[in-house]
């Protein structure tokens, strides 16, 4: 089914230890209730491909299919745009102008002279970066976006269609985090960032928790006996982790998680090889673009050190055969969304990995396709 391409495999010596609870229930109560009840919602589809389980020697085989979600062509949606909501409300209440601002006031108007002097900023791949800009536009807010300088302009062009600022800076994604924060101290401006560090932490948790609405719908979806296994991307890890904690508080036993990586921006098994937080460097050349990370979320490795059963690293090659398994499956799905099904085709096949991850016969997987084609020009190019 794939080419016998090389990959790391790094089984998790720290997986099921007690650790701090990062996402609290209550939280993601809050953030269904709000995502929910927006205009455009609807869950998006668990497409069950049982050809591929037979090639990967599994029971079943289901993956969570994001192209769709809120137009925006990815589950980003579900943070950056859930988050600014969130922060706007608070900013609100702290300024004197409204103690419980609701998102249907912040889409009516209501408050507009106090939102419109407000700016929202992050650095981005490309989809957080579109996440938050939508969701500026929709809640009545500026906003300004860092893009580093291998962000393909479809991308920049889809951000700026949300009538965000874009502002390329040279360096790699780390290197935009980094320019975003000091331009938003300089400016009074407000991070809504999809990573988190040390004395950042609360915006990132409203991203997390906004993104378990896809696991939370990947759970009610499914239908018979519960997943064995979960693969979902990598990344800083905010998806990972708000899987991890969704699938331990809501399946009994819990999956055991896989997270896959690029091969040239695996800065979370890097971190679980060292047992901390650890930067990798370089470029972070991946086609993957938006998981091109070389600095993990604090928050998200605290939940993934204890959470994930292992990490693995894949090549580019890998995810470009995968985008085009499912496109003769009649789905499309992005270069950064395949990252789960190339680590479990790939560990499939490998009689040790197997072995290593407890993938059987009978064994039942949940992936992510976290992403569409986000840049078609480049999704033509690999597919056709």
């Amino acid at each position: 089914m794939l080419k016998p391409y090389p990959f790391q495999l790094f089984p998790n010596p720290r997986a099921g230890t007690p650790g701090t609870v990062i996402l609290p229930e209550s939280g993601f109560r809050r953030a269904k209730a709000e995502i929910t009840s927006w205009p455009g919602y609807a869950p998006t589809p668990l497409r069950d491909l049982p050809e591929l389980a037979r090639a990967a020697g599994v029971a079943a085989l289901r993956i969570k299919d994001e192209a769709g979600r809120f137009g925006l062509g990815s589950f980003k949606a579900l943070g950056g745009a859930y988050a600014v909501a969130q922060l706007l409300a608070a900013e609100l209440a702290r300024r004197g102008v409204a103690a419980n601002a609701s998102s249907a006031d912040l889409v009516s108007g209501r408050y507009g002279a106090a939102t419109r002097q407000i700016t929202v900023t992050c650095a981005t791949d490309g989809n957080h970066g579109r996440s938050v800009a939508w969701g500026a536009q929709r809640f009545g807010c500026a906003c300004v976006i860092f893009v580093h300088a291998t962000v393909s302009q479809a991308r920049v062009d889809a951000i700026a269609r949300y009538g965000a600022e874009v502002q390329r800076v040279p360096g790699n994604y780390d290197d935009a985090v980094r320019e975003a924060a000091r331009v938003a101290a300089a400016q009074g401006w407000f991070v809504v960032s999809d990573t988190s560090w040390e004395g950042y932490t609360t915006v990132p948790v409203d991203v997390m928790q906004g993104y378990r609405v896809m696991a939370d719908e990947a759970v009610q979806q499914w239908a018979g006996d519960a997943p064995t296994h979960v693969f979902v991307q990598g990344g800083v890890g905010g998806v990972a982790a708000a899987v991890s904690a969704h699938m331990r508080t809501h399946c009994t036993p819990a999956p055991e998680l896989i997270v896959a990586e690029p091969e040239q921006a695996a800065c979370l098994l890097a971190s679980a090889e060292l047992g901390e937080p650890t930067s990798v460097p370089g470029d972070l050349d991946t086609l993957m673009a938006g998981l091109a990370c070389g600095e993990p979320s604090l928050l998200a490795w605290q939940e993934l050190e204890r959470g994930a059963a292992a990490f693995m690293a894949v090549p580019d090659a890998a995810a470009v055969d995968c985008m085009r398994l499912l496109a003769a499956q009649g789905m499309v799905a992005g270069e950064s969304g395949v990252a789960g099904l190339a680590a479990l085709l790939l560990a499939a096949a490998d009689p040790a990995a197997r072995e290593a991850l407890g993938l059987a016969a009978d064994s039942r997987v949940l992936l992510f396709s976290t992403e569409g084609a986000t840049d078609p020009e480049l999704y033509r190019q690999l597919v056709g």
